[in-house]
């Protein structure tokens, strides 16, 4: 694949959009990229040099790697030699798919057309903590199916080493798969919610502890309004381990399953070498079937402080995209936040942990950038 255009127009297809976008750059260990493009709605991938940009090997296709159209959201990260991507399969846009592909493990995927584990998700970043890698998205949220339709923020985890289920349940797909809520609110008799998750941070370093930044917003028929909260990812990663949640039939409410209604092994653990489990190809059929139709966890992930960091509200702009430098000023002890704007300036912050290093901070208005005016 070359990084011009070169393939053959999809029918129906605008013009511009027929050009190579690249949605996946990626360095991969022992140098060199990894590189996808939607090569006018036909995805395709390849290595490169580093230095020169020159193709190495042969191309590979992008199905499951790499959208097919540019206006589709996308995400991919290398861990332990795999490439780990989300995104949709098809020009439609209808199968969206967690996919790890490319290394010593088999190829698996999220189970295909089923809204219990994606209901027209927007995928935002990935990031690899511990065994799992866990991704972060944005969804319509089917536990809400009595309201009209509630777009909610999630995050999701699988095991990096999961190799699939059994040849009766889950054979090459994710036994490992769980989601839960991302809660960024203002707390009050009535909680007022950002939903819509639109950029994070990666892991970092914060008051001693391991956290994620997100930036979030509320739905464009919502009171205009953007905030910042941060996630300890210690308690996101507990909320996995609490109570899964259910719908008995397609006309009830979702409930928490009862303790002694979950089945041994706990599902959507990773398989322990020097166990009975050792594989999750040899996890139970009955442990198979409960993650399959259960993912979804009962508990939501709040957020540290119980309340955003930073909140902008009543303005004519939307905050979407986030940059932190948790080694700014002359003695590399600083957390500055920049964040990107729909209006095209950037706000920069000063994040101050308190002094009782507690899980809230303070934060100084710095500056606003113009750094692209629309208008101009």
């Amino acid at each position: 694949m070359s990084l011009i255009d070169t393939a053959t127009v999809q029918p129906g297809s605008v013009a511009d959009e027929c050009r190579n976008f690249m949605k996946v750059l990626l360095s991969k260990a022992g140098g060199g990229l990894f590189i996808c493009g939607t090569n006018a709605f036909n995805p395709m991938c390849a290595n490169y040099t580093a230095d020169k940009l020159e193709m190495v090997g042969d191309t590979v296709s992008g199905m499951a790697r790499c959208p097919y159209d540019p206006k589709h959201a996308n995400v991919a990260l290398f861990a332990e030699g795999n490439l780990f991507t989300a995104t949709v399969t098809d020009f439609l846009a209808i199968d969206a798919v967690i996919y790890r592909s490319l290394g010593d493990h088999p190829a698996l995927r999220t189970v295909k057309h089923d809204s219990k584990w994606f209901r027209e998700p927007y995928f935002v970043s990935a990031v690899e903590w511990g065994p799992h890698i866990y991704f972060f998205f944005r969804e319509m949220a089917m536990e809400f199916n009595y309201l009209e339709k509630v777009m909610v923020s999630r995050v999701a985890r699988v095991c990096k080493k999961d190799l699939g289920g059994s040849q009766r349940v889950l054979e090459k797909q994710w036994s490992s798969f769980l989601k839960a809520r991302l809660n960024c609110s203002v707390p009050g008799d009535s909680h007022f919610y950002f939903n819509l998750l639109h950029s994070t941070s990666p892991v970092i370093r914060m008051h001693g502890r391991d956290i994620i930044l997100g930036v979030f917003s509320t739905p464009a028929n919502s009171i205009p309004g953007s905030a910042v909260c941060a996630f300890d990812m210690e308690h996101l990663a507990g909320v996995f381990e609490g109570r899964f949640k259910e719908q008995k039939s397609p006309e009830s409410i979702w409930t928490p399953v009862p303790d002694e209604l979950i089945p041994k092994p706990r599902p959507g653990g990773c398989a322990v070498q020097g166990t009975r489990f050792n594989s999750s190809n040899a996890f139970p059929d009955e442990m198979l079937t409960f993650v399959k139709t259960h993912p979804l966890m009962e508990e939501a992930v709040a957020s540290l402080g119980q309340r955003p960091w930073i909140v902008r509200t009543m303005v004519r702009y939307q905050l979407n995209k986030m940059v932190v430098d948790s080694e700014a000023g002359p003695h590399r002890n600083r957390t500055v936040l920049f964040l990107g704007s729909s209006r095209g300036s950037i706000l920069k912050f000063l994040i101050v942990p308190n002094q009782d290093n507690s899980v809230t901070s303070s934060n100084v208005f710095l500056e606003e950038l113009e750094g692209y005016n629309p208008d101009k």
